[in-house]
């Protein structure tokens, strides 16, 4: 399986002003580099979490169809199932119906479920990538509203900037988990819904 970005975010979570206000920078010297510092903390942060936080299509790749009726997907929150397709052994795409499948865009993770009664292809798929999810994520399906991501997601690009900005050379013992205690404690909860895949 392997998840593949189709349609990047096209607005981030927190402005370069936010987070100047933040850091209590007045200048504008660096507000490029705090821009793209934010940037990488975002992407940081949905990397840890599997959240993605601004509306983003992406694409999720399986060999094969599931054994049994439900697909998780890997990532979320999902706001829509654009398609399921697979590609058979000659090369040839085929949508499966959504009239199929039910969807639960509740969960964390998001569920694709046969309806009673369905059950996935049985064709000959390609090898390697046969079956392709495409679906929408984020907190909001407006790309620029901002109002639905939680705080606690902002505030941790926030510390994760203040941390990269004060230590602007290269950190040799720092890891995913070796954040400052502050963004761990924000992002714990975040990530427990992800072992459940």
């Amino acid at each position: 399986m392997s998840l593949y970005p189709k349609t990047a975010p096209t607005t981030e979570p927190v402005t370069t002003a936010e987070v100047k206000a933040y850091l209590r920078v007045d200048v504008s010297e660096d507000d490029v580099l705090i821009g793209t510092l934010a940037v990488a903390a975002r992407r940081w942060v949905e990397e840890l979490t599997g959240i993605k936080m601004m509306a983003q299509t992406w694409n999720y790749y399986l060999d094969q169809f599931e054994q049994g009726s439900v697909i998780k997907l890997p990532i979320g929150p999902v706001l829509s199932i654009t398609s399921v397709k697979y590609t058979d052994a000659a090369g040839t795409v085929n949508t499966v119906s959504a009239s199929d499948y039910d969807t639960d865009l509740t969960s964390l993770p998001a569920r694709i479920s046969l309806k009673s009664g369905k059950s996935w292809p049985s064709a000959n798929l390609k090898t390697v990538n046969g079956v392709d999810i495409e679906f929408v994520c984020g907190y909001h399906a407006t790309a620029s509203t901002t109002t639905s991501v939680p705080e606690e997601l902002k505030l941790a690009i926030k510390m994760m900037v203040e941390h990269w900005y004060e230590h602007r050379g290269a950190v040799t013992e720092f890891t995913l988990e070796e954040a400052p205690l502050a963004v761990q404690s924000l992002l714990a909860g975040f990530r427990m819904w992800q072992r459940a895949l």
